[in-house]
């Protein structure tokens, strides 16, 4: 056959097929908000009536007899059939499978699990599914988070209610009976409601702290500063309430290995956990802080001798307000400390553990060692030692 010929068939087979796609196209824009399967059933019947059409035309250009006219448009007709069978029972599967999804879908929207339709459904509707699925547990896992949440502001704010009223009775009781000119020794009464005043600035201080690390507003300034150093200036700082409860502080195994962290900041970290350890150790007992690096982190530990904390009560140590068992108790304070201490060190990108040691337990807070650039030697510190006050008579 003659080249003209071959390209004059194709141009009227394209004529033919291109006048049914458009038509196809025309009638999808009709029905956009319709099934899936019409959906099917169009694109197929656009098929079947572009080879149909192409086919026909090409016969009439041709001059073909009735006959063979007949045949062909009759095999045609029957694929035609066929096509949208076919299309129509996979539309009615689509459609099945995006029913059940709507299903499961409905039931995770009102609170519930999503669980994924049962049988076989298409390659993008099962990815669906376990896109939901996985949504599912991880929106579970956050409602749980957000529940434990709840609860522990509400045990937070019954716990800092009842610290700010007993202090503020107290108060009321002290200067309504020196008003009352009832008190024998004023002095004495002065002193207490100082005391009184300087717990409660205690608490609204870290209340304020507990604050800004919640919101994300804390603002470290992040300087090369030796363990050492920090742990000197803590120490300074818990001497007095060490010989107040008669506690000796050891600090022989510190060395002078280099942290990135805000320095004031990390000393309260250190001042809080010491504090923390003197109050929960007994009399004459010791309580010793560590400083080591190990392979690139630096660990900062202190250890007392509280006897140790239940083990169903380790993962709570760090929540804000918890207090654990009376014995664990502090007088003052709204158990508002360790969990000032996790926020700063989270803010650090460190992490702080608890554990039980023989006798007591240890808190190690975990830090990224400092870049390898003029390391001090190391060297140890001498050990703190704050003996007992003499006991009266």
């Amino acid at each position: 056959m003659p080249l003209s010929d071959m390209l004059l068939i194709a141009a009227y087979a394209l004529v033919g097929a291109a006048t049914a796609g458009l038509l196809g196209e025309l009638v999808l824009r009709m029905l956009k908000c319709c099934s899936i399967a019409v959906s099917l059933m169009v694109v197929a019947a656009v098929t079947v009536a572009a080879m149909l059409s192409g086919t026909l035309t090409v016969c009439w250009a041709m001059f073909l007899s009735a006959y063979d006219l007949t045949v062909v448009t009759l095999v045609g007709a029957m694929a035609s059939v066929t096509s949208l069978g076919t299309a129509l029972i996979l539309g009615r599967r689509v459609v099945g499978s995006c029913r059940a999804l709507v299903v499961a879908a409905r039931n995770f929207g009102e609170g519930g699990a999503f669980t994924a339709p049962e049988g076989a459904a298409p390659a993008e509707i099962a990815a669906l599914s376990g896109e939901l699925a996985t949504t599912s547990l991880r929106l579970a896992e956050c409602r749980e988070r957000e529940r434990a949440l709840e609860a522990s502001r509400r045990e937070l704010v019954a716990w800092i209610s009842h610290d700010l009223r007993t202090p503020l009775a107290g108060l009321r009781a002290m200067s309504e009976a020196l008003e009352d000119g009832v008190v024998a020794d004023p002095a004495r009464y002065h002193r207490r409601i100082r005391e009184e005043v300087d717990r409660l600035n205690t608490m609204v201080g870290d209340l304020f702290e507990l604050s800004r690390i919640h919101a994300g507003t804390l603002v470290l300034t992040l300087a090369r500063i030796s363990a050492d150093d920090l742990i000197g200036e803590a120490l300074e700082c818990v001497v007095p309430l060490a010989r107040e409860h008669r506690v000796r502080l050891v600090s022989n195994q510190v060395n002078a290995v280099p942290v990135e962290a805000d320095a004031r900041e990390m000393t309260r970290v250190l001042v809080n956990l010491l504090a923390n350890a003197i109050r929960h150790t007994p009399a004459d007992g010791t309580v010793a802080v560590v400083a080591e690096r190990r392979s690139d982190t630096v660990i900062l530990s202190v250890s007392d001798g509280c006897g140790g904390i239940p083990e169903a009560d380790l993962p709570r140590v760090f929540d804000a307000g918890w207090r654990g068992t009376e014995a664990r108790t502090p007088p003052a304070g709204g158990g508002l400390g360790l969990a000032i201490v996790r926020g700063i060190v989270k803010a650090h990108a460190g992490r702080v553990e608890a554990g039980n040691i023989p006798g007591g337990c240890r808190f190690e807070v975990v830090l990224s060692a400092a870049p390898a650039r003029q390391v001090a030697p190391t060297r140890a510190t001498a050990a703190v030692m704050v003996p007992p006050e003499p006991r009266p008579g």
